[in-house]
């Protein structure tokens, strides 16, 4: 990793599903959650991984339903919440999901029980969250990219954060190999399920909040 935690410092991860997903699709690479969590591990206390995502539910089938539940096996704190669907200006019926208040309030109360917060989103409107968090004594990372085109970091989330920890220079570490074992498809705890949504579906180039587009 590129900078070392404290000794005994008790660290908690924060992942913007939506924002981390994208980070990754813009740099070329999906991200294995099983790997980011040992690399974290294996140089600090963590005392919780939280995953932050929104579910659609009058679906059949939830494209990103398989990841969320083996993310729930694997050593995550999954918080969800159902998509809202709206019209836009042109008709369209779409549906968008934001955790962003599920996040902070997680972020607030966690704030006393720990000494580093790792953020891992871009998203600019958590630069008042970050503030707030160190005027209680804690350190907080945000971990993103300004290497895509544009920069998924807000510039004011960056200069924010105590430390700024460039997600491309992470692939080596967290990048998912796409290989399937034989005979593991079913075996919640030995494969990760496809990342997030699929690529017919499109998400806000700066915003978090997943959009999905259905006619």
């Amino acid at each position: 990793m590129s900078f070392k935690f404290y000794k005994d410092e008790k660290v908690a991860l924060f992942i913007d599903g939506a924002n981390l997903y994208a980070a990754a699709r813009a740099l070329g690479f999906d991200i294995d959650y099983k790997r980011l969590l040992s690399v974290f591990s294996e140089n600090a206390r963590i005392i919780r991984a939280f995953y932050y995502t929104a579910l659609i539910e009058d679906q059949e089938y939830s494209p990103i339903r398989p990841l969320v539940d083996w993310l729930d096996y694997n050593g995550y704190t999954m918080v969800t919440k159902p998509t809202k669907e709206f019209t836009d200006n042109y008709g369209r019926r779409k549906i968008k999901g934001n955790m962003d208040i599920e996040l902070a309030i997680d972020v607030m109360e966690m704030a006393s029980l720990i000494d580093h917060v790792v953020l891992f989103s871009g998203d600019g409107d958590f630069r008042r969250l970050v503030e707030a968090v160190q005027r209680k004594g804690a350190r907080v990372t945000v971990v993103s990219t300004v290497k895509s085109s544009p920069p998924m970091v807000a510039d004011e989330l960056r200069r924010q954060a105590d430390h700024f920890v460039e997600l491309m220079d992470l692939s080596q570490e967290i990048a998912r190999k796409h290989s399937r074992p034989s005979g593991s498809s079913n075996d919640l705890d030995a494969d990760q399920p496809d990342d997030m949504l699929g690529d017919e579906e499109d998400y806000d180039e700066y915003d978090d909040d997943p959009i999905v587009t259905t006619a």
